[in-house]
C-alpha cells in the first residue's frame, strides 16, 4: 500500500538483489556454488545474492562511496557495509566492516571525511543498543569514530557546507510524565495523541580527531510539529525543513516548509500549501527553496506531485512542473537549474528543469535505462548512480552529466554465472475498456512459441509500484525456479500503476480490484490468444496490493488454478478500521464506509466469496499495520466456510514486510511448495538449507 503522496514512499517488498565490487571478485572470489538441476538459483543462493544501492559521489567526482549488502544467516538479518570506488579506475574495496550495518554515507563538503550511520555497538559508554549513530572517518580510511550518543538513535543526518557540523533529526527521547504514567499504571497507549516527536539537532565537530565531541544543540522543539527531510542554506545560517502536526502517516498531508535559523533559533513557516509539502532544497544564491508539493490537491495518493520554489523569506509559491506528467523526485538546486528524478513506464531517468522557462531536460539514457539514486559532485558535472538496462543485474555507474557516457564501477553479473536467468520483456495489451497495459514477460531461454506453458502472474503492490524488465536476486517468489520449470510469468503494470502519469494512476479510483483485475484477466486472455500458454495451469500471487488483486482473483474467478495472497485486503471496511494509514481508501474510493458502504462492498474481494473455488496460499506479518492481519483471517474463514483448499501462515513478530533472511526463506518454500503443488502436480519435500561454512553466511 502507499504510505505517503511520494512514490519514493511507496512500501513495496520485492528487496533488489545485491552487488559486489570488481576488485573483490578479483581478490576474494565467490565460492564457487553449484545450480540446482533447473539452471536456476537455490533459494538460500538467492538470499545470499548482494546488492549495491545509495551511491554517493565525493565532491570533486574523484570516488565513489556505496552500500553492498550481505545475508547474515547467524544472526538472520540483511546488513550493509559501506564501499569506495575510484571513479577513474573503478576499483571498489570495503570501506567499513564491522558487525551490524554502516548505511546512509555522506562526504564532508571540503572532501575530507565521510559520515555515515551504523547501529554497531557503541565506542562511546552509555551508548544505546542496537540505536543508528553517526560515525566518521577520514575519506583516506582509518578507524570510524562515533560522534553522537542519541538516547532514540539519529534518524537522517547533513553536514554544514563549512564541513564544521552536522545537523541531525531524532525523535525525542520519552518524556517524564510518561514515564512516572508507566510506574503507575504500567504500558498503554493512547491512540492518536502518545507520539514520540522528531527535532532537529547540531553537533559542532572538532578539528583534531582526537579532541572530545561537544555535546549537540537543539534547533526544534515541542509538539507543535514533528520534523521530516532538511538541507542546509548556501551560508551555513539557517535550515530548511520539513514537519507535519505529527509522526503518525495519517497526517502526512499536514507537511509544510519551515526555515529556522541555527544562531537565534527562530522558526518560520514559508508554505503552508493544504496537502503536503516536503523535501526542500536551497537555490545556489540561498535565496529561495525548491521543494515536493501536491500543490493544493485533495487526492494527492494518485495525483502528480510537483516541483514548486518559494523565497526563503516566505511568500506565494510558484509550481515548475505542471507540464510533466509524472512525479519528480527532487534531487538538488544547481547553476544551471533543478534536477529531478522520475519513472517513465517500465524506465526511470534525471532530469534537468529550467527554472525560468520551465523546461523540463531528459539527461540520462539510453531511453530503456532504469537509473535511481543520482548523487551529483559539488559542481554537479559528474553523477553516481545505480542503474540497468533490460536483463541486466543493477550497478553503480558514473559518468558525466553532459556528454551522458555511463561507466560501470560494479560487476554484479559475477553473481549470476552459472545460472540461467529468465528472459524479460515488456509486452502490452488492451484491457477490457480498452485501456493499453504494459507488462514484463519473463520467458525460459530456451522458449519454444509452439510450446504451451503454465503462466504465473506476479503483481506488484503500491498500487504505485511498477514492474521493470531488469534482473534481480529473487525475495518472497522464487520466479526464477518457476521458470526453470517451464513457466512463464507475466508481472503486469496494471491501472494505478507509476510511470504512466496521473491519468493512469487515477484509472482505479472508485475501481479498486474491479478494474485491476480486469487488467490481469486481459493480460492473460491476450497470452492465451498467442497459442502458447497452457489455459488450465495459470496461478497468480503478490504481496499487498498484489495480494489484494491476488485475493480479488480468488474471489472472482474460477480461471486460475493456485493463488498466493501476500499481507493482502480481503474487505476494505475491515482494512479502514485497523490500518495505520486511514486517508488510503477515502482517497482512491472518494468515501469512509459510513458514506458510502456499496463502493466498500464492490472493491472487496470478501464479497464475492460465493464464487470462490481456488486453493489460496494466505501469507501475513503478525504485527502488520498497514494491511492488519484480519484480513488475512476473515478471507481464511471464508474460504474455508465454503470448502475451498486454504492454508495461512502467520510470520510471528513481522509487520507489512517479512524482513529477515530466515523467514524470507520460509515465506520462499511455502510458495514454491503451493504452486508445485496446483500447477505441476508434484508434492515436494521441503529444501534443506545449503550447509555453507558460517563465515560465508556472514
Amino acid at each position: 500500500m502507499r504510505n505517503s503522496p511520494k512514490k519514493s514512499w511507496v512500501v513495496i517488498f520485492l528487496t533488489l538483489a545485491s552487488l559486489l565490487g570488481p576488485r573483490l571478485f578479483a581478490q576474494q572470489p565467490a565460492p564457487a556454488r553449484t545450480a540446482s538441476t533447473s539452471g536456476a538459483p537455490t533459494i538460500d543462493q538467492s538470499l545470499e545474492m548482494k546488492a549495491a544501492s545509495s551511491p554517493e559521489i565525493s565532491p570533486d567526482g574523484k570516488r565513489v562511496v556505496y552500500e553492498v549488502s550481505r545475508t547474515n544467516w547467524e544472526d538472520n538479518a540483511f546488513e550493509r557495509d559501506l564501499w569506495i570506488a575510484d571513479t577513474a579506475g573503478g576499483e571498489g574495496h570495503p570501506l567499513t566492516a564491522s558487525k551490524k550495518s554502516s548505511s546512509n554515507a555522506a562526504w564532508s563538503p571540503d572532501g575530507k571525511r565521510i559520515a555515515f550511520l551504523s547501529d554497531r555497538p557503541g565506542q562511546i559508554s552509555g551508548s544505546p543498543e542496537g540505536k543508528k549513530q553517526i560515525y566518521v572517518l577520514a575519506a583516506d580510511g582509518g578507524e570510524a569514530r562515533q560522534v553522537t550518543k542519541v538516547e532514540t538513535g539519529v534518524n537522517i543526518f547533513a553536514w554544514s557546507p563549512d564541513s564544521k557540523k552536522m545537523a541531525f533529526s531524532a525523535d525525542d527521547p520519552e518524556p517524564k510524565a510518561m514515564k512516572d504514567r508507566k510506574e503507575k499504571y504500567g504500558d498503554y497507549e493512547v491512540v492518536h495523541a502518545d507520539y514520540d516527536m522528531a527535532h532537529l539537532w547540531t553537533l559542532e565537530l572538532p578539528a583534531e580527531e582526537t579532541a572530545s565531541i561537544r555535546e549537540p544543540k537543539r534547533l526544534t522543539g515541542g509538539t507543535a510539529f514533528s520534523v521530516g527531510e532538511f538541507s542546509w542554506s548556501p551560508d551555513g545560517t539557517r535550515i530548511a525543513f520539513s514537519a507535519q502536526h505529527d509522526p503518525d502517516l495519517i497526517s502526512s498531508e499536514s507537511a509544510d516548509i519551515y526555515v529556522v535559523t541555527a544562531g537565534d533559533l527562530k522558526v518560520k513557516k514559508i508554505v503552508n500549501t493544504p496537502g503536503p509539502d516536503r523535501n526542500p532544497k536551497w537555490s545556489p544564491d540561498g535565496k529561495q527553496i525548491a521543494y515536493e508539493t501536491s500543490a493544493g490537491s485533495k487526492y494527492f495518493f494518485y495525483t502528480n506531485m510537483k516541483i514548486a520554489v518559494v523565497d526563503a523569506d516566505g511568500g506565494t509559491p510558484r509550481v515548475l512542473t505542471d507540464a510533466f506528467d509524472e512525479d519528480p523526485g527532487l534531487i538538488g538546486w544547481a547553476p544551471d537549474g533543478i534536477y529531478f528524478a522520475a519513472e517513465q513506464k517500465t524506465s526511470a531517468h534525471l532530469f534537468r528543469l529550467n527554472t525560468g522557462t520551465k523546461a523540463v531536460e531528459k539527461l540520462s539514457g539510453p531511453d530503456h535505462l532504469t537509473a535511481f539514486s543520482f548523487s551529483f559532485s559539488k559542481d554537479y558535472k559528474q553523477v553516481a548512480y545505480r542503474a540497468a538496462l533490460e536483463n541486466e543485474y543493477a550497478e553503480i555507474y558514473t559518468t558525466s552529466v553532459a556528454p551522458w557516457e555511463g561507466k560501470k564501477l560494479t560487476a554484479l553479473g559475477e553473481q549470476l554465472k552459472g545460472f540461467q536467468s529468465a528472459r524479460r520483456e515488456v509486452i502490452s495489451w488492451k484491457s477490457t475498456d480498452g485501456q493499453t497495459i504494459e507488462g514484463i514477460l519473463l520467458e525460459p531461454r530456451d522458449f519454444d512459441p509452439k510450446k504451451k506453458y503454465p503462466l504465473l502472474v506476479v503483481i506488484h503492490g503500491g498500487p504505485t509500484g511498477v514492474d521493470q524488465p531488469v534482473l534481480g536476486a529473487d525475495r518472497y517468489y522464487p520466479l526464477e525456479r518457476f521458470v526453470a520449470r517451464g513457466a512463464l510469468i507475466l508481472r503486469p503494470n496494471y491501472r494505478g500503476s507509476a510511470g504512466y502519469g496521473e491519468k493512469f494512476r487515477s484509472l482505479n479510483v472508485r475501481n479498486l480490484g474491479v478494474g485491476d483485475y480486469a487488467d490481469v484477466i486481459s493480460g492473460v486472455d491476450a497470452l492465451i490468444a498467442k497459442g502458447f500458454v497452457d489455459r488450465d495451469r495459470v496461478g497468480s500471487m503478490g504481496w499487498s496490493e498484489g495480494g489484494y488483486i491476488s485475493a480479488f482473483i480468488t474471489a472472482s474467478s474460477d480461471r486460475f488454478k493456485a493463488v498466493s495472497v501476500g499481507a493482502g485486503i480481503s474487505d476494505w471496511m475491515t482494512y479502514y478500521a485497523n490500518t495505520d494509514i486511514t486517508p488510503f481508501t477515502p482517497q482512491y474510493l472518494h468515501a469512509t464506509p459510513w458514506d458510502d458502504p456499496e463502493i466498500y462492498k464492490k472493491t472487496s474481494p470478501i464479497t464475492y466469496i460465493a464464487k470462490a473455488r481456488t486453493p489460496t496460499l494466505i501469507q501475513h506479518g503478525e504485527n502488520d499495520r498497514r494491511v492488519p492481519i484480519p484480513n488475512g483471517y476473515e478471507l481464511r474463514q471464508a474460504l474455508e466456510d465454503h470448502g475451498v483448499p486454504v492454508k495461512m501462515v502467520v510470520y510471528k513478530g513481522f509487520g507489512h514486510g517479512i524482513t529477515k533472511p530466515k523467514q524470507q526463506r520460509a515465506v520462499m518454500e511455502e510458495n514454491e511448495k503451493w504452486f508445485l503443488k496446483y500447477i505441476w502436480g508434484e508434492e515436494p519435500a521441503p529444501e534443506a538449507p545449503e550447509k555453507t561454512d558460517k563465515s560465508e553466511k556472514k
